[in-house]
């Protein structure tokens, strides 16, 4: 068993890397990718608690980017581009490489984009949520993104948002702070082609995180099968190999569907469970939100082989 995309407390997860790594050697998982968001400050960490436990650590990262050749409906009838998950695998660690130096820029952003979060909020009654408890809850100012949010919501404010239950988190997400919430706030302005020459001769190989909820506003299998297509073939021009076909999120029959496209675009189904431990606690380890994911171990083969 492997899994290609899992958050530690480096970003949005609540296991530390060596948590992770304890728990993936438990699960039998023979290969991890530690996908922390913006950041491979985790990489260090993990592979010490990898190597203890005898499993292969793929350095990775997951990045916001936009994809300007596919637009997204807005408010008010109005289009623009849609912002859309990437997942990076054997990037350089070189502090000084361009990508890492991408990286920084990203982070700086989500830093700039945060402090806005919290004025927002406060203006809209969330009063006691500021930069220094979002700080203290997620360990790590780097780290601070959307779940640390979602935790200070429920921790200051209960009159506003309730009580915190797994109903009342997917809730707080779509009111609040979702693509459509009334705190939303646009992750990014990079390009994905401006991150993806970044990394010219650098071995990294590119797959596009969960590409359903990138790419399609009504998943449906009549929808995957007419849009995914085209989205494919321009990704795969544009320097992608992968597509996250086994995503822990979606079901078997959702997941057969997205495998045979894939292949069929000559890309590689990469899969992953998107493990954040408990703050997405129906998804799983390695096998995901229906407890049935099982991504093939070639798959890391041919990401090997495709750098």
């Amino acid at each position: 068993m492997i899994d290609l995309h899992t958050h530690s407390t480096f970003s949005d997860g609540s296991d530390t890397p060596s948590e992770l790594a304890q728990k993936a050697h438990e699960l039998g998982i023979s290969a991890i990718a530690l996908t922390d968001h913006d950041t491979t400050a985790s990489h260090e960490q993990m592979a010490r608690a990898c190597e203890q436990h005898g499993i292969e650590l793929v350095p990775g990262t997951e990045i916001s980017l936009r994809d300007r050749s596919f637009d997204r409906h807005l408010a008010h009838g109005e289009t623009g581009p849609r912002n859309v998950h990437v997942l990076a695998y054997f990037v350089p660690l070189d502090p000084q490489h361009p990508l890492q130096l991408k990286l920084v820029s990203l982070r700086h952003d989500r830093d700039v984009r945060n402090r806005a979060l919290v004025e927002l909020l406060q203006g809209m009654g969330f009063t006691k949520i500021t930069m220094e408890c979002l700080t203290e809850l997620s360990g790590n100012v780097d780290s601070i993104g959307r779940p640390h949010f979602a935790k200070a919501m429920f921790k200051f404010h209960p009159e506003i948002v309730g009580e915190p239950s797994d109903e009342a988190w997917n809730q707080l997400f779509i009111e609040w702070l979702g693509s459509d919430g009334k705190a939303y706030i646009p992750k990014t302005n990079m390009d994905i082609e401006e991150f993806v020459a970044a990394a010219k001769g650098s071995g990294t190989v590119f797959s596009i995180a969960h590409p359903l909820v990138n790419y399609l506003d009504n998943i449906t299998a009549d929808a995957i099968e007419r849009t995914m297509p085209d989205v494919m073939a321009s990704l795969r021009e544009r320097g992608f190999a992968g597509i996250e076909a086994h995503y822990g999120g979606t079901d078997a029959p959702t997941r057969a569907l997205m495998v045979k496209l894939t292949r069929d675009a000559h890309m590689i189904p990469t899969g992953g469970s998107d493990y954040h431990g408990h703050y997405k606690g129906d998804v799983s380890l390695g096998v995901g939100r229906s407890g049935d994911l099982r991504v093939p171990d070639e798959v890391l083969d041919e990401l090997k082989a495709a750098r």
